[in-house]
């Protein structure tokens, strides 16, 4: 790795590439986890999705709830901390508590709506129930875990 000083900001090059996501564990009052049904295919999931340039790690998080299901949150913890080697992502998975916005349909999602966790829907991701697991494990700390199956495998394509 080759590091590069430019007008006080350091650049750092590598041939590793990896893109990080950022998913919400949103619950309700009564315990249940909001999760999104995706307009691209036939599986929910936890609001959430990639960074973008110029963002940080919060604001990618508010972003994408909002993008998804038109709601405001904070976020309030780490939950875990996934790596998934054959995609070369990182994925950092928030507990948030929702401040504002109504919980709508979206361009990115046909339909979010709150689940008992031990009554998700047959489609959901399994990356995201374990994720979900990991949330109701209340630990102190944050999981480290490896998600190291691929989307194919998980939506049964493989």
């Amino acid at each position: 790795m080759q590091n590069a000083e430019t007008d006080g900001e350091v650049q750092v090059s590598s041939s590793a590439r990896f893109r990080v996501g950022v998913f919400a564990l949103i619950f309700d009052d009564e315990g249940r986890v909001l999760l999104v049904h995706r307009n691209d295919i036939d599986w929910w999931n936890l609001p959430g999705g990639g960074m973008e340039l110029g963002e940080t790690v919060e604001e990618a998080m508010r972003r994408e709830v909002r993008e998804e299901t038109g709601l405001e949150v904070v976020v309030e913890r780490l939950v875990g901390v996934y790596s998934k080697p054959q995609k070369q992502e990182v994925v950092l998975t928030f507990r948030c508590r929702v401040v504002g916005g109504v919980l709508t349909p979206t361009e990115e999602a046909r339909d979010c709506r709150y689940f008992p966790p031990q009554a998700l829907p047959a489609n959901t991701l399994p990356k995201h129930r374990q994720r979900i697991e990991d949330a109701l494990l209340n630990q102190a700390e944050a999981v480290l875990r490896a998600q190291r199956s691929s989307t194919a495998e998980d939506q049964g394509l493989a």
